[in-house]
């Protein structure tokens, strides 16, 4: 009978794990699974905290609705009946010290109509004269792996880009958009630049893609994201899950692959999905072949705050979920989700929660990244101080820190993993990566990986 070993409990870990054993299960075959955790707990960087009335997400507080693979598997888990969708309401961006609203004819900060772009007071005139090129310029040399930031710019202007785009797109992919290539984003993009002659004009004539399902476009679950997570591994009824356990190194043994743990347990296997970071990857394989394109994947950090008060949520200044700082605002934070207004389920009794976030390309960020929890919570409260005017005192905090763990997307990043893949297949056959590093960072993505490794190896099986 062969075994399937699973390295990392994350939601990527974990779809692996349902998928393959759904496909077992239909095709009446046998085989050993084994998921391995080095955490106590399963879910990676998902994690629902509950405190006193506020439920709060140290990770990933959402899925994307419009994701077609995710509404499958909550019919598959029962999970319909938990799910909450986003309120509606303005974003806005925090820019010359208040906040502007981002026209809501706009996705990703990028106007649906020239009436949405003439409204916008985020952006000068003669930046709205500027961004007018993307109706009478053609696309004579973009391909989708070129960067986002130059393609957008060229065609709609550097203003637009600076002011309204970028905030929102660098927030999204974590990222600078010189750095993210087209395709690793918003890859229709140019395929509407290329058929409409225009962007605007093609995101117009597609407007009911970005906005026919209105403004819930995601979705989280009565109880928290972690609700997915415990589903899962509810379940795996025909997975061996094993916690606190540390892989250490992948070896072969024949054509079978020795997995050793933590403890000096080791395990034999014929199948072996690393669906963890790329640096647990690197270091597990220990491959200097290998390593060459390791080193070359990029990581970020992110410090979250959530604040809870002892005030209604009814007293914050604006109609809205949040805001979004530009680069080199007055702010320490980047960005700030209004919780309570955006998921009233976090909230039981209507009380103001927000979520601050502070990320790697934040002013002073290597001295936040040193400070002590009870320091962090006092910069976000001046944050909050100098956006919202709310003085009082939190009755509730949380600080999570992600320390080099947000997969953050260049432009060779699809380069590097076809690299890895090709070299993975002539090193380790059977070896498989997986996961947020490599194939998409959201919740969503990471599923879809998860699914497409589980039939990769069923179909081997």
């Amino acid at each position: 009978m062969k075994t399937i070993l699973i390295i990392g409990g994350g939601v990527t870990g974990l779809s692996a794990a349902y998928y393959l054993q759904k496909a077992l299960q239909a095709g009446r075959r046998d085989a050993e699974i084994v998921l391995v955790e080095a955490d106590e707990t399963l879910g990676g960087k998902i994690k629902t905290v509950h405190q006193g009335e506020f439920i709060m997400e140290t990770g990933a507080d959402s899925l994307v609705a419009r994701k077609t693979n995710v509404a499958p598997l909550l019919d598959e888990l029962g999970l319909r009946e938990e799910v909450v969708y986003n309120a509606t309401g303005i974003s806005y961006i925090y820019a010359d010290g208040e906040l502007k609203p981002i026209p809501k004819e706009a996705v990703f900060g990028i106007p649906l109509s020239l009436e949405s772009l003439a409204k916008t007071g985020l952006v000068s005139a003669q930046g709205k004269v500027d961004a007018l090129k993307d109706f009478y310029t053609p696309n004579e040399s973009f391909t989708k792996e070129d960067s986002i930031g130059a393609f957008l710019e060229f065609f709609l202007g550097e203003e637009l880009v600076e002011k309204q785009i970028a905030p929102v797109l660098s927030g999204v992919y974590s990222g600078r958009l010189h750095e993210l290539t087209i395709a690793s984003t918003l890859p229709y993009l140019l395929d509407y630049k290329n058929e409409y002659g225009s962007i605007i004009q093609g995101l117009a004539a597609n407007r009911q893609r970005f906005l026919g399902t209105g403004d819930r476009k995601f979705l989280s679950f009565k109880n928290g994201v972690s609700s997915l997570i415990d589903r899962l591994e509810e379940r795996l009824t025909d997975v061996e899950i094993r916690k606190g356990v540390r892989a250490e190194t992948i070896g072969r043994r024949g054509e079978r692959y020795v997995v050793a743990f933590s403890g000096k347990e080791e395990l034999e296997a014929d199948f072996v999905v690393v669906s963890t970071t790329h640096q647990v990857a690197q270091r597990i394989l220990r491959d200097e072949t290998l390593d060459e394109d390791f080193r070359l994947l990029k990581n970020s950090s992110l410090i979250s705050v959530y604040l809870g008060f002892d005030v209604p949520d009814s007293e914050l200044p604006k109609d809205g979920t949040g805001f979004i700082a530009v680069e080199g605002s007055d702010l320490r934070c980047n960005a700030c989700t209004w919780t309570s207004r955006k998921w009233e389920h976090t909230s039981e009794h209507g009380r103001l929660l927000v979520r601050l976030f502070y990320k790697s390309t934040c002013r002073d960020f290597e001295s936040l990244r040193n400070m002590t929890e009870e320091e962090l919570v006092q910069v976000a409260r001046k944050d909050i101080e100098d956006s919202l005017g709310i003085t009082g005192t939190p009755v509730s905090f949380a600080v999570t820190e992600w320390n080099e763990m947000m997969p953050n997307y260049h432009l060779k990043h699809p380069q590097i993993v076809k690299s890895l893949e090709s070299k993975l297949a002539e090193r380790y056959p059977n070896v498989i990566l997986a996961g947020s590093s490599y194939y998409g960072v959201g919740i969503a993505d990471c599923i879809l990986s998860g699914e497409k490794t589980a039939r990769r190896i069923a179909e081997l099986v």
